[in-house]
């Protein structure tokens, strides 16, 4: 029999991603039994799921811009191929400027979260991750889309884009928590398969 071995599915080698600081508020590190514990003010669960809401919603990452852009450049790109990256930017270009988002179907928003087990809320993460989706639908130009049923045969808008999906996962060792944010319009479910 082979030795026991555990690898991470899927581990990422290196992240590229440029992420800006909201802010040094709501996160601390506390001790507790001689354990250094890092303490996050539920406040700001709200705020990163409303921002990143907000984000996925109006902007792409600059570094797949300069993808869509290349194609435009590439003497090997179809005529098709250049219209389609031509379209997509012009519609990021509206999009950026934060009153249509990228995509008119804005419906579930999905959040995976990946908590360690030296991180401390002391509240609910999934209501706070909500209320910041609720939050965002509510200030930003999204279409509500979220259907929720009442009885077998009729169904009505929730007016709120809520429920989410919001997944929370536990037991890393360390400090991190992780978050991934995706709303429908990018292929949500697809990616939550994956």
């Amino acid at each position: 029999m082979a030795d026991f071995i555990y690898q991470e599915p899927f581990p990422i080698e290196t992240d590229r991603t440029e992420y800006r600081l909201l802010t040094k508020d709501y996160v601390k590190v506390v001790e507790c039994d001689g354990r250094k514990i890092l303490k996050v003010d539920p406040k700001g669960l709200e705020l990163l799921a409303k921002e990143a809401y907000s984000d996925v919603s109006f902007y792409l990452r600059a570094s797949h811009l300069q993808k869509l852009a290349t194609i435009l450049k590439d003497p090997e790109a179809t005529d098709n191929d250049k219209f389609v990256a031509y379209t997509m930017l012009m519609n990021q270009c509206v999009a950026a400027e934060g009153e249509l988002p990228t995509c008119q179907d804005t419906g579930t928003a999905i959040c995976i979260g990946h908590k360690g087990e030296d991180v401390y809320t002391g509240a609910n993460d999934a209501e706070c991750i909500s209320r910041g989706v609720y939050e965002t639908y509510k200030e930003r130009n999204l279409r509500y889309s979220q259907v929720v049923p009442f009885t077998m045969t009729e169904e009505k808008n929730s007016a709120t884009n809520l429920p989410a999906q919001i997944d929370i996962y536990g037991g890393h060792p360390g400090m991190e928590y992780e978050f991934l944010f995706i709303t429908k319009g990018g292929g949500s479910a697809n990616k939550t398969f994956l």
